[in-house]
């Protein structure tokens, strides 16, 4: 009875290191993804083509702002951080690698209830009138903009969250993000649905939650500012490229969209990853995932930036 005793007892610590190998290898299968309303919805598209090839690895996707991607990964509470910005000098030294993933842009809006919609789509908004709308903090009317009698002051709405899509739009003023003066919104959705909500509001959106991507269309309530580039008080042939998802993507991808606002989005990890589920996912994002990307209302990479991002994982 003792020797049996003795036999089980082997077996059983034998089977320990396979049961804890199992408990790990089952970890591993399951990828955690946080960050930046800017690429959520492409970071959904990716882990549901990837699942249907990979069932058995699991995903947990959440957005939740650029800062808040970056604090998680650095915590250790999610493997990748969706990331729609440039690194701060402070955050380049926390050891974080970068992978540009796809390109979009973030893009000037008012409310489709504006009176002055017809107007605003033929003269636009210069460079320093956006400026002084978004960061002087003084009350702006649309009149004065746009050379009108209307008195209706300009309600500025940025976002309240840390976020890559205000930190690239104060970019193209040469500001940050806590330089725009204006009500803050909660992420993506919340500003859009709030400018929406508020005839004589701006704001900016990244171009997912700007236009359905199913239709190419604008969505309902949301407008675009036109941003006339060369200063001559009306928007050009050249300059008018927002009526549809199609062309203003087309825009981003030739360079007639300025950068920035037209950003890089990013995959973020704390270190280089070591992880073989991670670094796998990461491949396909950047080789077979490629081709959901201009779908899902965003701009694809070219090959050698892919090609760059792809060598980081040797």
């Amino acid at each position: 009875m003792m020797k049996i005793k003795k036999i089980i007892t082997v077996i059983l610590f034998l089977c320990l290191p396979v049961y804890f190998i199992a408990c790990k290898s089952n970890k591993s299968k399951s990828i955690t993804i946080s960050g930046a309303f800017a690429l959520y919805p492409l970071g959904v598209k990716w882990t549901e083509q990837y699942k249907k090839l990979h069932p058995d690895v699991r995903f947990n996707v959440s957005a939740g702002g650029a800062g808040k991607g970056l604090i998680d990964v650095l915590a250790e509470q999610a493997d990748i951080a969706m990331f729609s910005r440039a690194l701060t000098p402070v955050e380049e030294q926390k050891g974080v690698v970068l992978f540009a993933v796809a390109k979009d842009a973030v893009i000037p809006t008012f409310s489709a209830k504006n009176p002055l919609a017809d107007l605003i789509h033929r003269k636009g908004f210069t460079h320093d009138q956006l400026k002084d709308i978004f960061f002087s903090g003084k009350n702006i009317t649309w009149g004065r903009v746009l050379d009108t009698t209307n008195n209706n002051n300009i309600s500025v709405y940025t976002r309240s969250d840390a976020a890559g899509a205000a930190d690239t739009w104060a970019a193209y003023f040469g500001g940050r993000q806590d330089n725009i003066k204006g009500t803050g919104i909660y992420g993506d959705p919340g500003l859009a649905d709030a400018v929406a909500k508020d005839t004589y509001s701006i704001g900016f959106n990244n171009v997912a939650y700007v236009y359905d991507i199913s239709t190419g269309k604008k969505r309902p309530g949301i407008d675009v500012v036109p941003i006339d580039k060369n200063n001559n008080r009306q928007i050009d042939a050249d300059e008018n490229f927002y009526g549809s998802a199609d062309s203003i993507l087309a825009a981003i991808a030739d360079g007639r969209y300025p950068s920035p606002p037209a950003l890089d989005l990013y995959f973020l990890t704390k270190g280089k990853p070591t992880g073989p589920d991670i670094i796998a996912f990461l491949k396909w994002v950047l080789t077979d995932g490629q081709q959901y990307v201009k779908a899902a209302g965003y701009v694809p990479l070219p090959a050698e930036k892919i090609q760059a991002q792809l060598d980081k994982l040797k």
